[in-house]
């Protein structure tokens, strides 16, 4: 296409410069250059036409070629012909398209003083050469302009694009956690259970099949506890609805690790209605959590877990004493605390876990209950 542009510039320039000089008799009477200067003045004024060639790849040659070849014309006295005028706003439109900024204020005082030459040297005091060219600056000010909007909004497509394709990577990237974190807090607790009773049922099976029974009693409510959790779990990544979590459950979860053996109790204080659902479903996965790390950690050891809510705000708190027994072999993920922290966080809450004077363990959080 430039091939093709460049080709129709050199046709078009040579039309308006050299056919006029064989038809006209401003160069002499038969139209053609005779003396030397003529010679010059009428090479100039085809070179000014043909360096518009230039102007995509060297604007500013452009400008020196074209400007410097009509001065010349103009001071070897050689008039160019009404067709060949057309080359003024062409120069013109060409120095203000070209440039922008401070580089295009200085290319625009540098085509007035051009046109001042102009008039100085052609001894015009019409508007002619006004007429000529200022129509091509402003022409070439508007489409310096489009060019700019749209060079800016193709800009901020690409960007937009790049923040769009950031977003999705960051939703995939916070859903997966988001999945991650919920099968570890529905799944974990259960198998935490079911491993320590599989301990025990394997010592007691030979001395004490009715403990025995028991403790396998005891896996086979977690697994089914676990099978729920995970139906649940589908059905809310299904988009299903599921039931709303409120504090009962916390209640529910401490009956049944009680009844697995461990020695926790649970005491409600202050305001325990109005609790929001994420709040509620929150301060569940902090006691899982808690009851969790205890069997894992701390066996035989007493928890306590206190709820406490005072109408704005609502607290968590389980604490496990010294582990009064050898840890059983469960070797953690350490993603439990990572991301129930990043839940709570996300709820504008807080979360800390910190070591207890006596040996024990504590693990709190502050929610917003509204």
């Amino acid at each position: 296409m430039r091939r093709v542009e460049t080709l129709l510039i050199v046709l078009v320039a040579l039309l308006l410069t050299v056919m006029p000089a064989f038809f006209t008799d401003s160069l002499g009477a038969s139209g053609v250059p005779r003396t030397a200067a003529d010679w010059i003045g009428w090479a100039a004024l085809v070179a000014s036409g043909l360096s518009l060639t230039l102007w995509r790849r060297h604007p500013a040659w452009t400008l020196i070629i074209g400007c410097g070849g009509v001065v010349v014309a103009s001071l070897t006295q050689v008039e160019p012909s009404n067709a060949a005028l057309v080359i003024l706003p062409a120069l013109t439109l060409v120095g203000s398209y070209s440039w922008s900024g401070r580089t295009a204020l200085v290319v625009g005082l540098g085509l007035l003083v051009w046109l001042e030459t102009l008039y100085l040297l052609t001894g015009d005091t019409g508007p002619a050469l006004a007429i000529f060219t200022l129509p091509g600056y402003v022409a070439g000010l508007v489409l310096r302009r489009l060019h700019d909007t749209a060079a800016q909004l193709e800009m901020r497509s690409r960007e937009l694009e790049e923040e769009r394709e950031l977003f999705a990577e960051l939703s995939v990237r916070n859903e997966r956690a988001r999945i991650a974190s919920e099968l570890h807090d529905m799944i974990g607790h259960a198998l935490s259970v079911m491993v320590v009773q599989a301990a025990a049922g394997q010592r007691l099976v030979t001395h004490d099949p009715a403990a025995a029974a028991q403790a396998f009693h005891v896996i086979g409510e977690s697994a089914r506890q676990g099978r729920e959790d995970l139906a649940r779990l589908v059905d809310l990544l299904g988009g299903s609805p599921v039931e709303t979590p409120d504090l009962s459950l916390i209640d529910e979860m401490v009956n049944r690790a009680a009844g697995s053996g461990l020695a926790v109790t649970c005491r409600f204080e202050g305001d325990r209605d109005g609790v929001a659902a994420p709040a509620a479903h929150a301060a569940f996965r902090v006691v899982q959590e808690g009851l969790t790390n205890a069997l894992r950690h701390a066996p035989g050891a007493p928890v306590r877990v206190v709820v406490r809510g005072d109408g704005r705000a609502l607290t968590v708190r389980v604490v496990n004493e010294r582990p009064v027994g050898a840890s059983p072999d469960i070797v953690g993920t350490g993603q439990g605390l990572h991301g129930l922290r990043e839940r709570v966080q996300r709820l504008g809450g807080s979360l800390v876990a910190t070591p207890e004077p006596d040996g024990g363990w504590a693990l709190e959080a502050r929610l917003p209950s509204a």
